[in-house]
């Protein structure tokens, strides 16, 4: 199945308000975007899942796949002129938003790179009262100084580079909201922790799973 917009992908601007940023809605293409809903698993707990943990059907899969490729990692290089050669990736799926979630922040020094997945019908009230959507931030106290609003639906990417002031964050959303994220990690001692932790997280699971 042909599932991700590459060329789409290709030819999108890059932003610089409030920081440097790549935002493509309809990434995931329109006809594969239901099978890609309907592969994803019933997720109940809050946090993020590593991928490895999670059992995804095949057009799910398909879409991983593709974002953990070559393809992705050469497009997103060559837009914000990084070499990612050989940067590590870990991707993680969250299914569901707590009361807690969507303070602002910025995101660790260890990820160079972020990539949000979006996979939320646009058919929800909640989103139309701004609740879910991630802002981009011009600083790291106000939630209502925002460049731009990223509605959770229907395959909107965004990516950028993680810096000291990248700060987002959203408005207080308690439900379903799935969210594939992916980091180009760097390689330094910090990056390394935290693939241990994920895939430490994603052995765990798999034996919770199976008891």
């Amino acid at each position: 199945m042909d599932i991700l917009d590459f060329d789409g992908l290709r030819s999108a601007p890059v932003a610089s308000d409030p920081f440097t940023h790549i935002l493509l809605p309809k990434f995931v293409k329109r006809e594969a975007l239901g099978a890609v809903v309907a592969a994803l698993p019933s997720m109940r707990g809050r946090g993020s899942f590593p991928i490895a943990a999670l059992k995804l059907g095949e057009a799910a899969r398909g879409l991983v796949s593709g974002l953990e490729g070559p393809e992705f990692r050469a497009i997103v290089a060559e837009k914000f002129g990084l070499a990612l050669d050989g940067a590590p990736v870990m991707t993680t799926l969250r299914g569901n938003s707590g009361e807690k979630d969507g303070q602002i922040h910025t995101d660790s020094s260890a990820k160079r790179v972020t990539i949000l997945l979006y996979l939320n019908p646009s058919a929800k009230e909640a989103w139309a009262r701004q609740e879910g959507c991630l802002r981009l931030l011009r600083n790291g106290t106000d939630l209502e100084d925002y460049a731009v609003e990223v509605p959770p639906t229907d395959g909107t990417l965004l990516v950028f580079p993680n810096g000291p002031t990248t700060f987002h964050g959203h408005k207080q959303f308690v439900g379903q909201r799935y969210v594939i994220q992916m980091n180009y990690m760097t390689t330094s001692a910090k990056a390394k922790a935290e693939m241990r932790r994920h895939h430490l997280s994603a052995f765990v699971k798999r034996l919770t799973r199976a008891a």
